[in-house]
């Protein structure tokens, strides 16, 4: 049996002729008739009644009817899927998000795939530092991670996406936040609120390197793992912190954020897949991941940094 003799027989059975049926089928009379006799003597039982007028179905015919049906267009919709699964249409993506844009890329790249690939199932982490990320890559817990480079590993491919500078967040009522721009090096005396030291934060290198050159080494006195937590504790009066540009997309009561004076030092923000990774559901996601960050380099990613609005 072959599914050809299955829609043959769904077709004279819905034309109840066999002439009209060969006429939808495109093919001639007399081997559409010797099809279906195949049919009837492979399944062992009459499905037709035949007669000079016309064709009737059996009890047996009716019931093969409707399962008949039922399996062209399941094996219909199956080509529809591959064909949307070949697209990158349909899938379950798991993706990883820096704590820096767990509150800008996250929420606007949803926003782009919710729309343009509604059958793809996501599965969405924010908050992660970028070796959390890496680990995750590996173990299969991630399939794109959205991170801070450097990362040197012969097993991942990593594409740099944009680079940001760092901007400095202040308590409301410190007194350089009366400022349009911030000189660093008047933050010498300040004591710092900081991402993670020792190697788990990319950020915290960024922020050390750049405090350096403007000769003088932060006074950390918190370190946190959150970027929520991070601009909170500077809210509270804590101390001074350098995030990357787009964390001015967190909005916290009492922290304000400001440009730094000058040509202030960058981050890069790339994405990280494994070397091996070819789903086209994936291609899709970091097709559209570089085309919404293009568009929000040529809009301005930053809002103005004037003193936030009270949440909700």
């Amino acid at each position: 049996m072959e599914l050809r003799h299955i829609r043959y027989f769904i077709a004279v059975a819905e034309e109840c002729h066999f002439g009209r049926a060969a006429e939808r089928l495109h093919i001639a009379q007399p081997p559409l008739s010797q099809q279906i006799k195949q049919l009837e003597a492979e399944l062992g039982v009459q499905l037709l009644v035949r007669s000079t007028r016309r064709v009737e179905l059996t009890q047996a015919g009716e019931r093969y009817l409707e399962r008949a049906r039922a399996i062209v267009a399941g094996v219909e919709e199956a080509g529809r899927e591959a064909v949307r699964v070949a697209a990158g249409e349909v899938g379950r993506v798991s993706l990883g998000f820096v704590g820096s844009t767990t509150y800008e890329l996250l929420p606007r790249l949803t926003r782009v795939l919710r729309q343009e690939l509604p059958l793809v199932e996501l599965d969405l982490h924010g908050e992660m530092l970028t070796p959390d990320q890496v680990a995750g890559l590996h173990d299969g817990t991630l399939d794109l991670a959205f991170l801070r480079p450097p990362v040197r590993d012969p097993d991942l491919r990593l594409k740099v996406l944009r680079r940001e500078p760092l901007v400095a967040v202040l308590p409301e009522a410190h007194p350089l936040a009366a400022l349009e721009a911030v000189p660093l090096p008047d933050l010498r005396a300040e004591p710092f609120v900081s991402f993670l030291s020792q190697h788990r934060s990319v950020t915290f290198d960024a922020v050390f390197d750049a405090c350096l050159a403007a000769g003088f080494e932060p006074d950390v006195r918190q370190e946190v793992a959150e970027t929520s937590t991070l601009v909170s504790l500077v809210a509270a009066g804590l101390g001074v912190a350098l995030v990357p540009e787009s964390v001015q997309h967190l909005r916290v009561t009492g922290a304000v954020y400001r440009p730094l004076e000058g040509e202030p030092a960058g981050i890069e923000l790339a994405v990280a897949r494994r070397a091996r990774e070819d789903s086209p559901h994936i291609a899709r996601i970091l097709e559209l991941a570089e085309r919404l960050l293009t568009e929000g380099a040529a809009d301005g990613l930053s809002e103005p940094s004037g003193a936030p609005a009270p949440p909700g």
